[in-house]
């Protein structure tokens, strides 16, 4: 389906200065740059520095998040008082390193606390009251979640009985009936300065607390920077809102897992084809180091990841970081089998307005992953279910104009439970509910998004010639902006037309395709790539001009500088 460019306006509507010259001036940057950023709403030069220099000292402080000092004060004075303590994560990179941070913190200051990753296929996401129990046994009386536990009130309760104080640190929607938690640490229960921290930022904020005052008994803080590495990690993985104290975090944890002093990222980044000490963007963590941590879970144990990023030394590392990639590998497999049967699929329901799409031998790991991609593809609202001992477990992720949890809940006569948010949802049913529940959902989906196909849109930044895309202190200046993601994509820009040169395919499978393009007002060619969109470019396509929407930035490979430019959608000139 072919996108509509639109090129981006203000939030606010505010209608764009006629010069940026005086704004540029100001904060030191280009016009082109400043035009950039007030796109982004920024404007005064000192929004426009924290943006660009987002320092350590723009994290708010723990009186500022909900539940923070109580918290900390309450396992501090229960590890003082020699109570046992245990952290029940999630067995995704969220999850992982909410867990692994938590446990650098505690054993920093010389306690050393259980833990509990629940298994994916037997117990599923979040607590449960079994899992509790056995902790019970084993003496917890003082229990931390991370990434999890606002929804979980009967395994909360569980735990009230039992005698224990239950700390809860969460940062998914809660429900209207919260749980019975000693403390609750959520964002969105509050106002706070981010409401989309992940759990990892979540977690951070209160270890830092923790930290504090556990090092008033005289035992040194622990610098917390060191565990940017982790928050970074986990942040960018579950793919939220790089804006705010976000970014802070973000842009931080870049530069310290650049420095890869932890075993467990510096194997990481080895197996991942990565120099040790190589400087990542957020693209390469999301696409390269997270799938890899995320893979644990999904196909085997989350402990295996858990395990590498808590190793001392890079031999024990190293170990961890090959089966981390064995079980990618396994994952990749998985998905490419499950995507090509989810794809016939689709391809018999494109009059639908939404897919709904299952299989019985399907991976529950990966169908979330499945799902995205067939939103990359056919941009409809997608739920992919599995088979799950005698129900239906499903993951959808959908478009911008759908609400997914939304629309789910207005079917929730059919289903047995659903959760998750605007643009990424889980669901449970019974496998005789299934046709029933698929024709309620496309009727929700067709009354608010219309009988027609909605077209995916390409936003645009700004036109930029091939000139000023080979500008090295323009492609600099664009590198300030990173890390890039939701909540600041990166820039895109409309192309002069371009005379294609050659077309060449590249890749095992052949399915990445590569341009050379003239742009003929300036004389300047430049290679660009497409990913996975090989059969976008039909090969008459050489000697033919064409638009492009391109993002360029500098290249690095072998340690010489070139620049890159990656396609985002064409259209013939």
């Amino acid at each position: 389906m072919s996108k509509d460019w639109i090129f981006r306006t203000r939030k606010d509507g505010a209608p764009m200065p006629a010069s940026f010259s005086s704004m540029a001036g100001r904060c030191g940057i280009s016009p082109r740059l400043a035009r950039l950023l007030w796109l982004r709403g920024l404007e005064r030069p000192e929004a426009m520095a924290e943006y660009l220099s987002p320092g350590l000292r723009y994290l708010a402080k723990p009186a500022l998040w909900p539940g923070m000092e109580k918290a900390a004060k309450l396992l501090a004075e229960g590890l003082r008082a020699g109570r046992s303590m245990a952290i029940w994560g999630d067995y995704d990179a969220d999850g992982v390193t909410s867990t692994a941070l938590a446990l650098q913190v505690l054993r920093h200051h010389g306690y050393d606390a259980l833990w509990h990753l629940p298994d994916r296929r037997s117990e599923g996401y979040g607590m449960n009251a079994a899992g509790v129990e056995e902790l019970a046994k084993r003496g917890v009386s003082l229990l931390l979640t991370v990434d999890c536990g606002i929804s979980d009130v009967s395994a909360i309760a569980r735990a009230r009985e039992l005698g224990m104080d239950v700390v809860v640190t969460d940062h998914h929607l809660p429900p209207e009936d919260l749980p019975p938690a000693t403390v609750l640490c959520n964002p969105r229960l509050a106002d706070c300065p981010c409401a989309a921290l992940a759990g990892v930022g979540v977690t951070f904020f209160l270890m830092a607390e923790l930290n504090a005052r556990l090092a008033e008994g005289g035992r040194p803080r622990l610098d917390m920077r060191r565990t940017l590495d982790l928050v970074a990690l986990g942040t960018l993985a579950d793919l939220v809102e790089l804006e705010g104290q976000n970014r802070i975090l973000v842009k931080n944890g870049l530069l310290v897992l650049a420095e890869a002093k932890r075993p467990g990222i510096a194997e990481l980044k080895a197996v991942s084809g990565f120099a040790p000490l190589a400087a990542l963007g957020a693209g390469q963590v999301i696409f390269s180091l997270a799938p890899r941590i995320n893979a644990a879970g999904r196909v085997a144990s989350a402990e295996t990841a858990l395990s590498l990023l808590c190793a001392e030394d890079c031999d024990s590392a190293a170990g961890y970081a090959r089966s981390l990639d064995a079980y990618n590998t396994q994952r990749r497999q998985e998905e490419e089998r499950i995507t090509e049967q989810a794809m016939a699929q689709a391809e018999a329901a494109l009059n639908d307005p939404a897919l709904v799409i299952a299989g019985k031998d399907w991976n529950q790991g990966v169908i979330g992953i499945v799902a995205s991609r067939l939103v990359e593809k056919y941009h409809k609202p997608t739920l992919v279910l599995c088979a799950d001992g005698d129900t239906l477990k499903g993951s959808g992720r959908s478009i911008s104009g759908f609400n997914l949890h939304d629309g789910l809940m207005r079917c929730s006569e059919e289903l047995l439970a659903c959760g998750g948010h605007r643009m990424a949802a889980g669901l449970r049913l019974k496998p005789e509910k299934l046709g029933a529940f698929r024709t309620r959902f496309l009727d929700v989906v067709r009354a608010d998004l219309g009988p027609d196909p909605v077209p995916a849109v390409q936003m645009i930044d700004d036109e930029l010639s091939f000139r000023e895309a080979a500008d090295f202190v323009f492609l600099k200046e664009l590198e300030m902006m990173q890390p890039f993601g939701v909540g600041n994509p990166e820039p895109v820009f409309q192309s002069p037309p371009l005379l294609v040169k050659r077309r060449r395919l590249f890749g095992q499978q052949k399915n990445h395709v590569l341009l050379e393009l003239t742009d003929e007002s300036c004389n300047i060619t430049l290679q660009a790539k497409a990913w996975r969109q090989a059969g976008e470019f039909p090969s008459d396509v050489e000697g033919r001009r064409i638009l492009l929407a391109y993002s360029p930035c500098i290249d690095m490979y072998n340690g010489a500088a070139s620049v890159d430019v990656r396609i985002r959608d064409w259209k013939m000139a």
